[in-house]
């Protein structure tokens, strides 16, 4: 990261939050991110940091910037991997997996792993708004996901197609091979489209419509920034992606557009855990503190302003505002296997 630019952030950054040794505070609202203190010893025998991710990759150099910064001493490591493939991972490498701190996991994938994760009870989730509290405490919430319809409108324009309103325009014949959708199978992104139709029409009509858009669909990516990545490249000319990256695509000099239909912001919860008695090592416990007292807050700040923390807003420039979301409700562990028995795509 370049100094100016990296300057530009930490004003940016000091408008917002009051760090201190214990945490960091807003002062307007006496908001506290603490993290809770070590009751027991802990093993320093180690100081390697294993952490798995489905954030992208301009969020993980971000976050080895600050984490070299704060931890000279530790030998930090992020391993991307699509958050559904995250979960299966440790699904099958359980306790055993050389992970310690699980980072970007969709809520729907993180409750079918969550065994494998430490209790996490002693970490103050009143902070967060009500519906990213996690019951069990086995994880964290770290960003509001929302995705939105985006649109190459240079390549519609070039291929002198008009801007679809509405999502039965995108099954129209004149869209073939150039729209670009995540797989609900791997990615949240994905899945958060289907729940999103499957809650607003019915299970029977969503299905259906999706079986119509795969005959127009380019790619099913295997993650959720694949439609982002196909319209800057410009393979696709449309997406149904995450709103927070076309945001930066925007921002880094794309000319993308960013459109919701009547149906609203479909969106996804995602969290943070550490692995069961990783815990007890203190580089793992305090990478992972600083996350909590700092890098989330950060991480929104600079790229996923979406609301998660009762008493803390953000903006970020060109992100919408005031967005409808959609209806979400039900978005459970289960629901979401059930609904993906029926994909076959």
């Amino acid at each position: 990261m370049n100094t100016f630019l990296k300057k530009t952030i930490l004003l940016t950054l000091t408008a917002v939050l009051m760090l201190s040794v214990c945490g960091f505070a807003s002062a307007d609202e006496g908001v506290t991110f603490t993290a809770p203190a070590v009751t027991t010893a802990l093993d320093d025998s180690s100081n390697r940091v294993v952490i798995y991710s489905g954030a992208e990759e301009y969020r993980h150099a971000y976050f080895m910037e600050r984490l070299t910064e704060q931890f000279p001493d530790y030998d930090i490591s992020i391993e991307y991997m699509p958050t559904g493939n995250l979960a299966a991972k440790l699904a099958a490498e359980g306790l055993d997996s050389e992970g310690d701190i699980f980072y970007d996991i969709d809520y729907s994938y993180a409750g079918m792993i969550e065994q494998y994760f430490a209790d996490l009870s002693d970490y103050d989730q009143e902070i967060y708004m009500e519906d990213c509290r996690v019951k069990s405490n086995k994880y964290l919430c770290e960003t509001r996901n929302g995705g939105a319809i985006i649109i190459n409108p240079d390549l519609l324009a070039a291929k002198g197609l008009d801007e679809p309103t509405c999502y039965a325009d995108l099954i129209k014949p004149e869209y073939k091979g150039l729209i670009s959708m995540p797989s609900p199978k791997s990615s949240g992104t994905g899945y958060m489209f289907v729940k999103n139709l499957v809650n607003a029409w019915g299970e029977d009509k969503a299905f259906d419509y999706f079986d119509q858009l795969a005959e127009n669909i380019l790619q099913f990516t295997t993650s959720g920034s694949g439609p982002v990545n196909a319209l800057v490249q410009g393979e696709a000319a449309i997406g149904l992606g995450m709103t927070a990256q076309a945001v930066t695509a925007i921002n880094n000099g794309s000319n993308l557009k960013i459109v919701f239909f009547e149906e609203g912001s479909p969106y996804s919860l995602y969290g943070f855990s550490v692995l069961d008695g990783k815990e007890n090592r203190k580089a793992v416990r305090e990478v992972f503190d600083f996350f909590y007292t700092t890098l989330v807050v950060e991480d929104k700040a600079l790229f996923y302003p979406e609301k998660i923390y009762k008493d803390l807003d953000f903006e970020v420039e060109n992100y919408p505002t005031n967005i409808h979301y959609g209806d979400m409700s039900g978005n459970t562990t289960e629901e979401k296997l059930r609904l993906l028995d029926n994909w076959e795509y």
